[in-house]
C-alpha cells in the first residue's frame, strides 16, 4: 500500500510527474441532505470515508448561491440529484438592475462556509477539498430560466450586464471566504461555453470577463493550489479557456471533443475524466467500468491525468460500479 497522502499524489500529478498511481475522484449530489450545512457535510464525509478518493469535491444544490436573492427550489427526484426551481427572482429585464451583492457570511452562503469548515476539520490537510463555484452566467440562468436568459442577453444586454456585475462581486467575496476555511481550491463550473448555446462573440461578451474576475480572486488567494475547471455540455469551447488560471480541466470527454489524449496536447495542465456517467457508471458493470478506466489511463499514460466522470455521478450509480472506478487505479501501470 502506498504511503503517500492524497495531497502528495495530487501535487505530483499537477507538477507533471507520474505519481505512484493516477489520482481518482468521483462526486455526486446529496439531495435532501444538502439542505443543511451539517447534512451536506455528513453525506460528503460518508461518501469520502467509503471510497477514499484523492480529493473531495463539495457539491451543494445549485441554488446555494441564489437563495439569498430569493430563489426557491424543491426536490423532485432527478437521477442526478439536482433540484427543480420553483421561483425565479428575475421576472423582467429591469430586475437585473435591482440585484445587489450579498454578504457571503450570512444566509445560504454562510451556511455553505460552515459546511466547508466541518469537512475541513474532519479530513485535515492531507485530503484536498474543493468547493463548487458556478460561473456568473450559470447563476444568472438559474435566476431567470434558461430560455429567458438568452432573450435578455440578446434584447436587453445592458440590464443583464448589470446583474452579472452584482453576481460576480458576490461570487468573488464568497470565493475569498471559502478559501479562508482552508480548502485547496475551487471546482469552477462553466455551463455556457457550448456552441449550441452561445456564439464565440456572446461568450466573449457575457462569460469571459466575469469568469476571469472570479478566477482572479481565486488566484489571489495564497492557499488555492488546486483549481479544477469544469466545461459542461456538448461541443464545448475548449480553445477559449486554455489560458484560464486553473491547474486542471474536466469535461464530458467521452461524449464530446476533444478526447482526453487530444485535450492533453492543447491544455498544459492536468485533464480529468475518462468515465461515462450514465452508460458506464449507471448502466455498466464493474468489469466495463474497469475497462473504460484502463483505456483512459492508457490514453494518457497515467500522467497529468485524474480519473473521474465528465460531470456529477448520478445518485443511482451502483456501489459496485463506483467501487470499480476507485479500485481501477490501484493496478500497477
Amino acid at each position: 500500500m502506498s504511503t503517500i497522502t492524497h495531497r502528495q499524489r495530487l501535487e505530483i500529478c499537477l507538477s507533471g510527474e507520474k505519481p505512484d498511481r493516477p489520482p481518482v475522484a468521483l462526486w455526486r449530489h446529496f439531495p435532501v441532505d444538502d439542505q443543511t450545512p451539517e447534512g451536506l457535510a455528513a453525506a460528503t464525509l460518508n461518501f469520502q470515508h467509503l471510497y477514499d478518493f484523492d480529493f473531495v469535491k463539495v457539491t451543494p444544490a445549485s441554488s446555494f448561491c441564489l437563495l439569498d436573492w430569493g430563489s426557491r427550489d424543491e426536490w423532485r427526484g432527478a437521477a442526478e440529484g439536482t433540484r427543480a426551481y420553483t421561483y425565479r427572482v428575475i421576472r423582467q429585464p429591469e430586475d437585473w438592475t435591482r440585484l445587489q451583492a450579498v454578504d457571503p457570511a450570512r444566509g445560504s452562503l454562510g451556511a455553505q462556509l460552515k459546511c466547508l469548515s466541518i469537512i475541513e476539520a474532519e479530513l485535515g490537510p492531507n485530503t484536498p477539498i474543493i468547493q463548487t463555484i458556478f460561473s456568473p452566467l450559470a447563476q444568472a440562468k438559474n435566476l431567470v430560466g434558461g430560455e429567458q436568459l438568452l432573450v435578455h442577453m440578446r434584447r436587453y444586454p445592458q440590464a443583464l450586464h448589470e446583474g452579472l456585475k452584482s453576481i460576480t462581486a458576490t461570487t468573488q467575496r464568497f470565493v475569498e471566504a471559502a478559501l479562508e476555511t482552508g480548502i485547496a481550491g475551487v471546482f469552477y463550473a462553466i455551463q455556457h461555453a457550448q456552441y449550441s448555446l452561445l456564439s464565440e462573440g456572446e461568450f466573449a461578451a457575457f462569460c469571459l470577463p466575469y469568469e476571469l474576475q472570479v478566477l482572479d480572486a481565486v488566484r489571489a488567494a495564497p492557499g488555492a493550489w488546486f483549481n479544477l475547471l469544469h466545461l459542461h455540455g456538448q461541443e464545448v469551447m475548449f480553445e477559449q479557456v486554455l489560458d484560464f488560471p486553473v491547474q486542471a480541466i474536466n469535461w464530458h470527454d467521452r461524449e464530446t471533443a476533444p478526447s482526453l489524449a487530444e485535450g492533453m496536447t492543447r491544455f498544459p495542465g492536468v485533464v480529468c475524466g475518462g468515465l461515462r456517467r450514465h452508460e458506464s457508471m449507471v448502466l455498466g458493470t464493474p468489469e466495463s467500468v474497469a475497462e473504460e478506466a484502463e483505456d483512459a489511463i492508457q490514453a494518457t499514460n497515467g500522467e497529468r491525468f485524474i480519473l473521474g466522470t465528465g460531470c456529477v455521478t448520478p445518485t443511482i450509480a451502483p456501489h459496485a460500479n463506483i467501487l470499480a472506478a476507485r479500485q481501477s487505479v490501484e493496478t500497477t501501470h
